[in-house]
């Protein structure tokens, strides 16, 4: 009876495993658990027992965590947006959308840093100058740089852990917001970027 009472367990265990690998979420080793990443061909090992398809898939890698260091790599600007934003939430502060004036702005900066290998917030001019040429009316622009960082999620986690480029990212009364990421393979850093965050002038024209 005992027996009896463990095989039928067991059986249901391997069938619920088994529905767990074929749909890609887990798979077996040693016993400890872990995400499939396995082609889905080895569901044939079912013995009839589930339907599984020869086509699985795993999930595309999300854009933040997808390199900038090769060429005519392009920074998902909407996640970083939606990236941000989220942070702001969570720290009781409004949301933040693109604008094409500050994404110019960002990527003029980002290729004077990769043309000149320097990281520094002058490689495109003084930032006040650079506000004022871009045509941004602007009552409030901070800027966070970066250089090193080969994926989005590297960028931001870098910015959130310095006090004051946390701080420009959580400046209170900011709205838009533009970046850019530029790779320069012969460059001592490879990857440059350029955050550019602001609120425009309502009192103005």
């Amino acid at each position: 009876m005992l027996k009896a009472a463990i095989f039928n367990l067991q059986s249901r265990f391997a069938v619920i495993v088994l529905v767990l690998f074929c749909s890609g979420t887990l798979m077996l080793f040693d016993g400890v658990a872990r995400p499939a990443r396995a082609a889905a061909s080895l569901c044939a090992l079912s013995l009839g027992l589930l339907g599984c398809t020869s086509d699985y898939k795993p999930p595309e890698q999300p854009t933040f965590y997808q390199s900038m260091a090769q060429a005519n790599a392009k920074v998902d600007a909407a996640a970083a947006a939606s990236m941000i934003s989220g942070y702001r939430r969570n720290n009781g502060l409004g949301i933040i959308g693109l604008d094409d004036k500050l994404m110019r702005m960002a990527e003029e900066q980002a290729r004077a840093m990769a043309s000149k290998n320097k990281f520094e917030h002058d490689a495109a001019g003084p930032f006040a100058q650079r506000v004022k040429r871009s045509g941004y009316d602007a009552k409030v622009a901070v800027e966070n740089i970066g250089a090193g960082y080969h994926t989005l999620a590297e960028a931001f986690s870098g910015w959130r852990d310095s006090p004051p480029h946390r701080a420009n990212m959580l400046h209170s009364g900011v709205t838009k917001m533009g970046i850019a990421a530029v790779y320069s393979p012969n460059s001592k850093y490879k990857v440059f970027w350029a955050l550019i965050i602001a609120a425009p002038d309502d009192q103005r024209g």
